[in-house]
């Protein structure tokens, strides 16, 4: 009701996101306390097993018609959601959270860049190169991060622009319910494949409880939290708030996880976040930069 929105404070929208954020960090940091007994694979099946079996429930995406031309874009949506998901769960098996999602935050951030051609963005491909050359291991004692996780968190930033790309054309007109037909698709693949290696481990009872919270705490929650504040903030205003989302994350490893970033680690994180905040805060009105979490 119109009366009813005029009467929230400003400053509501901006906690609901914030509680968003910290709900996603979370969950992915009690993912990573569950990959001794399932592996990483494993936690990917709980995820989305059970967060797509939330968004069904909600959304019930089997109302939803797609025009033939949306249905290779929606494919396109739910395989790179898919594996996100597992491409980013196996890369904190390796490296800490919050470089994980610094490292995987280019992909949305390339989106942005290259979506525009101005002076202005090469300050903020130059920030974002010098965070990447701290924290990818390019040389002796830079940034001390496996390679093979930092490959594979980057290689879960290129499914979230495909992610984007492909999530606006399919999601045009069903918008957030879009969100569940995408995590059922993921779901059809990316269960079974993480089910195969996690073996038997992943069918006791003892570990529904915490998938379900994983579910909950990464998918259900911050998604519906972040609609509240989408529709109360203005763009520029929640893609400038996102941009704090792999500090979060190194917050979260530290307190959850014990994880410590060196200093240059650091810098180079706070060297994303600024180009990001940065490409945020300067891009164009109509620039269209969709930004869904998968951590």
């Amino acid at each position: 009701m119109p009366g009813l929105s005029r009467k929230v404070p400003a400053w509501l929208p901006v906690l609901v996101l914030l509680i968003a954020m910290a709900s996603i960090q979370s969950g992915a940091s009690l993912a990573k306390s569950l990959f001794p007994v399932v592996g990483a694979p494993g936690v990917t099946a709980l995820r989305l097993a059970l967060g797509t079996l939330i968004l069904v429930c909600i959304f019930k995406p089997w109302r939803l018609r797609f025009a033939r031309e949306q249905r290779l874009p929606l494919l396109f949506y739910g395989l790179s959601l898919g594996a996100m998901n597992y491409l980013f769960y196996l890369s904190i098996q390796r490296i800490p959270l919050g470089i994980a999602v610094a490292l995987e935050f280019t992909g949305p951030l390339a989106v942005a860049l290259f979506a525009s051609r101005r002076l202005v963005d090469f300050i903020w491909v130059a920030l974002a190169v010098l965070g990447l050359w701290f924290l990818l291991p390019l040389g002796q004692n830079v940034a001390h991060v496996d390679l093979a996780g930092a490959a594979l968190a980057l290689a879960a930033g290129a499914c979230w622009a495909v992610y984007i790309l492909a999530g606006q054309r399919a999601g045009e007109e069903h918008g957030p319910a879009t969100v569940a037909m995408g995590s059922l698709i993921a779901a059809l693949v990316f269960v079974p494949i993480g089910a195969l290696q996690a073996g038997d481990a992943l069918w006791h009872w003892s570990i529904l409880p915490l998938g379900l919270a994983i579910a909950i705490l990464s998918t259900a929650l911050p998604y519906s939290l972040e609609m509240i504040a989408l529709t109360r903030l203005p763009t520029r205003t929640f893609g400038t708030l996102m941009s704090m989302e792999p500090a979060l994350a190194a917050i979260s490893g530290m307190i959850f996880l014990g994880e410590v970033l060196t200093f240059s680690q650091t810098l180079a994180l706070g060297a994303i976040i600024a180009a990001s905040m940065g490409s945020t805060l300067t891009q164009r009105r109509e620039s269209k930069i969709e930004h869904v979490d998968i951590g």
